[in-house]
């Protein structure tokens, strides 16, 4: 599992990146990843754990979302 910071999320276009805290590319994170893991939103500089699944634009997305 990685951790990281939510560089930003917005909440009405339903999207945003994460920073990890390894270094790497951000980390894209879409609310149908949050709505699976039960949280209501994303603030900014929030610290949270995260898996990494290949999308079909050949990005990694954020899955598995738990707050740190």
């Amino acid at each position: 599992m990685n951790t990281g910071t939510v560089k930003f999320y917005n909440s009405t276009k339903g999207f945003g990146f994460i920073t990890p805290d390894e270094g790497g590319r951000d980390a894209f994170v879409h609310v149908t990843a949050l709505e699976r893991a039960g949280i209501a939103g994303l603030g900014d500089g929030q610290k949270v754990s995260y898996d990494l699944e290949n999308g079909r634009d050949g990005r990694e997305s954020a899955i598995n979302l738990q707050l740190a």
